[in-house]
């Protein structure tokens, strides 16, 4: 034994190291029912579609807006959420924004105005802006760069459990009892997360310190914004997110609709079918989120392990929804659609991992909502493009064909372009040359704001 060491330091130490693994996966699962319920909740009007054009006496147009008009307000949220991290603890900020969820619900339990879901879904939009920056920031804070990957597709897969959970359970409720039951069980879920987030929610240990180097050059404590923003990698995950939330926006807003106006399966099959493409989505977000991570510790570059692979996924899922409408309805159809959706949400976990590899740990928040309120533009446009594709059409399922045919050469180019623009490396080591440039000839480093 060491001069100095008592018998007990070592256990103790492991008992600590323990007990913070085990908090850090707490939170992961915590975090992944928060994303769960947050687009469990964007797939309401979508699975009561049918019945909400025929009770608020809408047409696919105006049922296109209703879908958009969640993400009119949805980069104000993130951007102004992003202001309070640092603030305010992200364990008040996420049970807030939860809280806000749950309220934006309610009016629709008993109200069967037009203007009354649309400004609904504005609220929602809002309170789920900034849903992302806050679960990815939380979810980084308690895991050491390297170690990121599995845990960020965890969180992730949320995003696809939420409607694959609820696809069914809320279909059922529709048809047992109505709508207005299906906006009441999902604000009564957001309400039980709340408390339960608040026992158990906390930031974890990493953002402290300064981050394991990635690359060759480590990676400076700030870059200015101005640099960072426009950095190619920065630019380039922004494609690739717009690109993907196209898809994301579509699915969530049209899917069901797609199912039941254009291949004619009734509610209850269509309320199951939804669920595919997020099961597969889930599953390889998962996989691929696995496949990167090993990729890193065989030492493959992170432009190799989390760019190119997202965006060869993105790329690959663009084919398939290009694919898609020209089947003839049936199980092939609807498999390719599947694929296409499933590789495009594969992607996600090791793609949010790219910003933790160019963006500094104090900087990741306000990056990250910056690229929320970009990337919610495709939310914007893609529900309403496609409302005015069916609206326009001889048949839903001409419009629904061209829309997603529209859908599949977005995600195709845009995965092109975002894998000729992501090199971590690359920009990281620009970013550690700036930092030494900045810094005066007495060799004490620079402020880089």
């Amino acid at each position: 034994m060491a001069i100095g060491q008592t018998p007990s330091a070592t256990p103790i130490l492991d008992e600590t190291r323990t007990a913070r693994q085990r908090r850090a996966w707490l939170v992961v699962a915590a975090l992944f029912a928060f994303m769960a319920l947050s687009y469990a909740d964007k797939v309401v009007v979508g699975l009561a579609g049918v019945d909400l054009l025929r009770d608020l006496h809408m047409d696919a147009a105006q049922f296109g807006v209703v879908q958009s008009g969640f993400f009119w307000l949805f980069a104000l949220g993130a951007i102004l959420t992003g202001l309070l991290v640092g603030r305010i603890p992200a364990r008040w900020l996420l049970g807030g924004v939860a809280l806000l969820w749950a309220a934006s619900l309610l009016p629709m339990v008993w109200s069967t105005s037009f203007t009354v879901l649309l400004l609904t879904r504005m609220l929602l939009g809002f309170a789920e802006g900034p849903t992302a920056a806050l679960a990815f920031g939380v979810t980084h804070s308690w895991f050491p760069a390297e170690r990121r990957a599995v845990p960020t597709a965890l969180v992730s897969a949320g995003v696809t459990a939420g409607p694959l959970l609820a696809g069914p359970v809320i279909t059922a409720v529709i048809g047992t009892w109505s709508w207005h039951a299906a906006f009441a069980m999902m604000a009564a879920a957001g309400l039980v997360w709340v408390v339960l987030w608040l026992l158990i929610g906390r930031e974890g240990p990493e953002p402290a310190g300064h981050p394991k180097p990635l690359t060759a050059a480590a990676l400076p404590a700030r870059v200015p914004y101005a640099r960072l923003l426009t950095s190619r990698t920065v630019i380039g995950i922004a494609v690739l997110f717009f690109a993907t939330y196209c898809s994301a926006a579509i699915n969530v807003s049209w899917l069901p609709l797609t199912l039941r106006q254009g291949l004619g399966y009734d509610a209850a099959t269509a309320g199951w079918l939804v669920t595919l493409p997020y099961l597969a989505g889930a599953l390889l977000m998962v996989v691929f989120g696995s496949v990167s991570q090993a990729l890193t510790k065989r030492g493959r570059s992170n432009r190799v392990a989390r760019g190119l692979l997202s965006c060869g996924l993105v790329g690959a899922g663009g084919l398939a929804t290009v694919a898609w409408p020209t089947l003839t309805p049936g199980a092939a159809q609807i498999a390719m659609l599947t694929l296409g959706s499933g590789l495009v949400a594969g992607a996600q976990g090791a793609a949010w991992s790219l910003v933790s590899d160019v963006v500094p740990a104090r900087q990741r928040s306000a990056t990250i909502g910056v690229l929320v309120a970009f990337y919610s533009m495709g939310g914007v446009l893609a529900p309403l493009v496609l409302g005015d594709l069916v609206n326009g059409a001889s048949t839903p399922l001409a419009g629904y064909r061209l829309g997603y045919t529209v859908l599949g050469i977005v995600l195709a180019t845009g995965a092109a372009l975002a894998g000729w623009l992501i090199n971590p490396e690359r920009d990281t080591a620009r970013f550690a040359a700036h930092a030494r440039e900045a810094a005066p000839l007495t060799g004490t480093a620079a402020p880089l704001s």
